[in-house]
């Protein structure tokens, strides 16, 4: 995750630059919380890139149905 420093008064700010940034955030604010996110979705299409920037390609997925995360932390 980028981290940025404000000059006026240094307050932090935390900034996703990437997909996995994303992913390991959403992970991080959900486990622990017995947290569950539920969407529904009825015929919804969504241009996914392969990375960040402008020049980008994209792949389409089609989501019909409920799309359910679950979080959990495992004992090793």
């Amino acid at each position: 995750m980028y981290r940025d420093t404000m000059a006026s008064d240094d307050t932090e700010i935390d900034e996703t630059r990437t997909w996995p940034e994303l992913a390991i955030g959403l992970y991080e604010r959900l486990t622990g919380r017995g947290a569950e996110i539920a969407y529904e979705f009825e015929d919804m299409h969504v241009d996914v890139p392969d990375k960040v920037g402008e020049d980008a390609s994209h792949a389409r997925w089609r989501l019909d149905g409920t799309l359910t995360i679950r979080t959990s932390e495992t004992d090793e």
